[in-house]
């Protein structure tokens, strides 16, 4: 397969790793492929060396991975791959946002109403949806601490690559953006537990919404596990697939200011 040159030789290593980046995560290098450094030197007009250092980056992020008898070839992109990006992003995420949410700047929430207004646009199209989307939760990324930091983008970078791969009919933009506007007015009140579940919901939410989409009868195993150490509970997560809307329970105290949570794919109520 031939990739489009970047038309610079001597790139430097990061551009690189992210016009590599772009076309697996686009599928341009579609999983399995056998990626040949030969060829890819070529057709990027660079050396073998950067392009070398750019590919074992992409290998720590999961997008390329070494086989035997073949080299190194573009990542499967499996759905237990993106449930187990799910689940860690469960254990690590909410958690620092209750953490972070009282020091969260106007200017942070003045940038995620407008990443929350690109999504809410008449005819948006479903990659400029899912842009903005990244870019809303990105927000809150810059102020995590670094080592999450680095592990929650490239789990990002996993979770929109099967978002392009699969996800490709318009976005059900109402079943997505109210529930991002009732974190936002959360950690606009700087209301860290309520931002915690309302995030635990939606990544639950966007979870099952993907990998039902692509395979209803999927057997769920890293969140079920996750969500027993949780706390929290989804009807039928344990057997082939909870029946959409699947019900959520927390089994820990909720915050009181938590409203019932509905989506096609979720629902929490508040006296379930």
């Amino acid at each position: 397969m031939t990739v489009t040159s970047i038309k610079r030789p001597g790139t430097a290593v990061d551009d690189l790793v992210a016009a590599l980046r772009e076309r697996i995560v686009s599928g341009q290098l579609p999983p399995g492929l056998r990626l040949s450094q030969q060829q890819l030197a070529e057709d990027m007009q660079v050396s073998r060396t950067p392009l070398r250092e750019a590919l074992q980056r992409l290998a720590t992020e999961g997008l390329v991975v070494t086989q035997a008898n073949r080299g190194m070839v573009v990542a499967p992109a499996s759905l237990s791959d993106v449930e187990g990006s799910y689940a860690l992003r469960l254990l690590v995420e909410p958690a620092i946002v209750s953490a972070i949410a009282a020091s969260v700047t106007e200017a942070d929430i003045d940038r995620m109403a407008q990443t929350l207004a690109d999504m809410e646009r008449p005819g948006v199209s479903t990659r400029d949806f899912q842009l903005a989307h990244l870019e809303y939760h990105q927000v809150l990324l810059s102020r995590y601490p670094p080592a999450a930091t680095e592990l929650i983008e490239d789990l990002h970078t996993r979770i929109y690559r099967h978002q392009r791969l699969y996800f490709s009919r318009p976005p059900a933009v109402a079943d997505f953006t109210w529930l991002d506007r009732v974190f936002l007015d959360a950690v606009r009140a700087r209301d860290g537990a309520l931002a915690r579940h309302l995030l635990e919901f939606h990544l639950l939410d966007a979870a099952i919404g993907l990998i039902a989409e692509v395979e209803p009868d999927h057997r769920y195993e890293s969140l079920p596990v996750t969500l027993a150490g949780l706390g929290i509970e989804v009807s039928g997560l344990d057997g082939d697939g909870p029946r959409r809307p699947a019900t959520l329970r927390w089994l820990r105290a909720v915050p009181p200011g938590l409203p019932e949570l509905r989506t096609s794919n979720l629902e929490y109520l508040a006296n379930g």
